[in-house]
C-alpha cells in the first residue's frame, strides 16, 4: 500500500493514526516486524525461516536492514532458500548444518560467563550447532563438546573439567535422552536439555527423549521442545546475562 493510500484511509477514518504509522514503517503485508524488541528484551527479533518462502525471507531481511537492524539471524533456512538469499545478501553467513543465515556487525562478546553446548552424538550436531550459533549471535562465549553420549560415558568424563567451567550448560541428545540427567548429576550449574528427533522407531521422533528429560531425576535440569536448538541457545544466553556483562 502506498503512503498516499494510507493517508487517505486515515482521512476517511478507515484506520487510526497508529495503524497508519505501522503500515508506513512496515510496508510488507505478510509480516509485522518488531523493531523495538531489542529495547525491551536486549535482542533483535529472530526470523523463523522454515515456513516462509524465499521471497518473504528476502523482503523481511530487506525491511530490517532498512530500519538499521544490523544484527540479523534467520533459523531453519534450507539450502535452496540460502542459495537465493546469499545472492541478494552476500555479506550474510550461512551454516548448512545448523541451517542458520546471519549477519553480525557487532561481533563482540557481551557476557562474562561461558556457555558449553554438550552434544551426545554426531547425529545431534545440527541442533547443537543451532544452539551454539544462537548463543554466539546474542553475545556469548560458547564452546561445543561433541559426541560424548552415554554409550561411551568415559568420553564425557574426559571433558568434565571444561563443562564445569560453564555458567550454563546446554545438553543435546536423542535416542533415550539420558545424557542430560548424567550431566545434571555432575555439575552445580543450570542444565538446559534439548531432545532431538534422532533415534529408531520407538523413539517416536524425539518424544521418548523429551519424556525422559522431563522426568530427569537430576535437579537443575530444564527442558525445551524437540529439536529446539534456538530456544536452548536463547535461554542459555538469558541465564548467562545474570552473571553480568563486560
Amino acid at each position: 500500500m502506498k503512503v498516499k493510500e494510507i493517508l487517505e484511509k486515515v482521512e476517511n477514518h478507515e484506520i487510526t493514526v497508529d495503524e497508519a504509522v505501522n503500515l508506513i514503517d512496515n510496508p510488507i503485508d505478510y509480516a509485522t516486524i518488531d523493531y523495538n524488541r531489542k529495547q525491551r528484551t536486549g535482542a533483535f527479533e529472530v526470523i523463523y525461516g522454515a515456513s516462509k518462502t524465499k521471497e518473504q525471507l528476502a523482503g523481511i531481511i530487506k525491511n530490517m536492514l532498512e530500519h538499521e537492524q544490523r544484527d540479523i539471524l534467520a533459523t531453519r533456512i534450507d539450502a535452496i532458500k540460502a542459495d537465493y538469499l546469499k545472492k541478494l545478501y552476500p555479506e550474510f553467513v550461512y551454516d548448512s548444518e545448523a541451517k542458520t543465515f546471519l549477519l553480525k556487525k557487532e561481533a563482540k562478546i557481551k557476557n562474562k560467563g561461558k556457555i558449553v553446548v554438550v552434544c551426545a552424538g554426531t547425529s545431534d550436531l545440527p541442533v547443537a550447532k543451532e544452539a551454539l550459533i544462537t548463543a554466539e549471535f546474542l553475545g556469548n562465549h560458547v564452546e561445543l563438546i561433541c559426541d560424548v553420549g552415554v554409550a561411551g560415558i568415559h568420553r564425557l568424563f574426559n571433558k568434565i573439567d571444561v563443562i564445569k567451567q560453564a555458567n550454563v550448560i546446554v545438553v543435546v541428545a536423542g535416542m533415550e535422552g539420558a545424557l542430560a540427567s548424567v550431566v545434571g548429576g555432575l555439575v552445580d550449574k543450570p542444565v538446559i536439555a534439548v531432545p532431538t528427533s534422532i533415534g529408531y522407531g520407538a523413539n517416536f521422533n524425539g518424544l521418548s527423549a523429551l519424556l525422559a528429560m522431563l522426568n530427569s531425576c537430576a535437579s537443575g535440569v530444564s527442558v525445551v521442545n524437540i529439536d529446539n536448538g534456538f530456544g536452548a541457545g536463547y535461554m542459555a544466553h538469558t541465564i548467562n546475562c545474570l552473571g553480568g556483562q563486560r
